[in-house]
């Protein structure tokens, strides 16, 4: 209540990019302590075992993830757990730093409880933020996934070089031990080249790839929303194909060439979950990404089938008690 009354109309009175920043400054140095995560754990950590999960071989004291595109420098791990969230995503990663697109790269739609996002990948790269996870300890119950993508410089524009931009940050952070399950990112909306990968025929290619980078960790596919269900459904079937353990549902909405994060998203992510679950049963972990923010829109992505939920929009629009609010009556 605190926070949607009083706070919340202090930040959106603020550029929302700032606001980010902000959030990202506090959020590093509020984790670097024990008395202060210890604090915030007691106002806003989730302190029940009703929902400890195992999914895919990971344990989640909760099954809420925050979503990727928030923390995309892993500068938040440590905080988080504290909010009650049992994993987070971090990313997404590439190979190669990048700034992002040009401003404005975030904007909020207040009345639609939406972020439209144009950030279009900006990360410090791979090499940099792979370091930073290397320093951080691990926490039982708090799961930590990287989200890849392709560098979004202009330098891995073609097919082969895109491809190469994705196998190489999956094989670093492999390499150098980080991530407990990685995200394919086929489909931000706002990179200059589309979404390449979000087509069969090159999404076979990309799985061939990285099918030979070798490990044993989960791999999930983060899916477009803002597609028929018929070219969904056949990227289903090629993921089946490949060493694929589930699928994030979804990214961002697309209208009007913008991308909107949050309520928009929903109602489709929540249609596709139901899709994904008919066609291929129990091939895929399902984790249900768009628009969650109370325990009905919680309730309804995990009847569809989804065993997993992120978020990120949702811990925006109410504040740091949004898990809570979400799991009680979530099942």
């Amino acid at each position: 209540m605190f926070y949607r009354l009083i706070l919340r109309p202090i930040l959106f009175s603020f550029n929302p990019v700032i606001i980010h920043r902000l959030c990202l400054v506090v959020g590093e140095r509020l984790g670097m302590y024990s008395w202060t995560r210890a604090v915030l754990d007691k106002l806003w950590g989730y302190h029940h075992t009703d929902l400890i999960r195992t999914v895919d071989g990971l344990n989640y004291h909760t099954p809420f993830i925050l979503a990727a595109g928030f923390d995309y420098n892993a500068r938040l791990v440590r905080v988080i757990p504290s909010f009650g969230f049992g994993g987070i995503e971090v990313g997404s990663v590439t190979a190669r730093p990048w700034g992002g697109n040009a401003n404005p790269q975030l904007l909020r739609d207040v009345d639609r409880k939406s972020i439209v996002v144009n950030k279009g990948l900006k990360n410090e790269g791979v090499e940099v933020i792979t370091k930073r996870l290397q320093s951080i300890p691990h926490k039982d119950g708090f799961i930590v996934g990287i989200s890849i993508a392709r560098t979004n410089d202009g330098k891995s524009d073609s097919l082969e070089d895109g491809i190469a931009d994705y196998r190489y940050t999956l094989a670093y952070c492999v390499d150098h031990g980080v991530g407990d399950y990685y995200t394919i990112n086929i489909s931000c909306p706002n990179t200059h080249t589309g979404e390449l990968f979000t087509h069969p025929e090159q999404f076979e290619l990309l799985m061939q790839s990285l099918d030979t980078v070798p490990h044993t960790r989960p791999v999930y596919i983060k899916m477009p929303i803002s597609i028929s269900d018929e070219q969904f459904l056949s990227l289903i079937d090629v993921a089946a194909q490949h060493r694929v353990a589930g699928l994030v549902i979804g990214n961002l909405h697309k209208e009007g060439g913008r991308a909107y994060s949050g309520a928009p998203c929903r109602a489709r992510s929540t249609e596709l979950i139901h899709l994904a679950h008919a066609q291929s049963g129990s091939r895929f972990t399902l984790i249900g990404c768009g628009g969650v923010s109370t325990q009905e829109h919680a309730h309804d992505k995990f009847i569809a089938g989804a065993s997993l939920i992120q978020l990120v929009t949702g811990l925006i629009y109410e504040g740091p008690g949004v898990v809570n609010y979400c799991a009680h009556g979530a099942y």
